[in-house]
């Protein structure tokens, strides 16, 4: 990302891994189950085979999940790249944000994760959130120090 003049980074992150947990959890279970199906049907050799390559491409799958997903608050903009092949970039100038939610539900609580919610004016996108972010408390703070830096640069 190229910063623009005078422009610095408040926070800058990926979904955590615990943010993906849920992810992993139903992926493996999914692949043993279809595993356990096939091994009933075909013999256990091929199921055995089915069942680890199902953990595996649940693992990469998450793994790349995480790693295509970046997010980045500076003292002028918020920033969500998508994607490693194909990309998908959204991005808002920091004084366009009216409010910030944050969303934890008991597991991620327990976990310290959570997802951050943008507002912003004038847009109707609905998306413009960090998902799976640890400390989202944390990401609030940094947009509310961001969003003092660029009121007292307007001055």
């Amino acid at each position: 990302m190229d910063l623009h003049p005078g422009e610095e980074i408040v926070f800058e992150g990926h979904p955590s891994w615990r943010g993906v947990l849920s992810f992993y959890v139903y992926g493996i279970l999914g692949a043993v189950v279809l595993g356990i199906v096939v091994g009933l049907i075909g013999g256990s050799v091929l199921g055995s085979i089915v069942a680890v390559a199902g953990i595996v491409a649940v693992v990469v799958g998450g793994l790349v999940k995480r790693v295509a997903t970046h997010y980045v608050v500076t003292t002028q903009r918020l920033r969500i790249r998508r994607g490693i092949l194909a990309k998908k970039v959204q991005q808002t100038r920091i004084d366009r944000v009216q409010n910030v939610n944050t969303d934890q539900r008991f597991l991620d609580r327990v976990l310290r994760v959570g997802t951050v919610d943008f507002d912003t004016a004038g847009t109707d996108d609905s998306d413009f959130t960090f998902r799976g972010i640890a400390n989202p408390d944390d990401v609030v703070a940094a947009v509310d120090r961001a969003q003092r830096v660029a009121a007292t640069q307007e001055t």
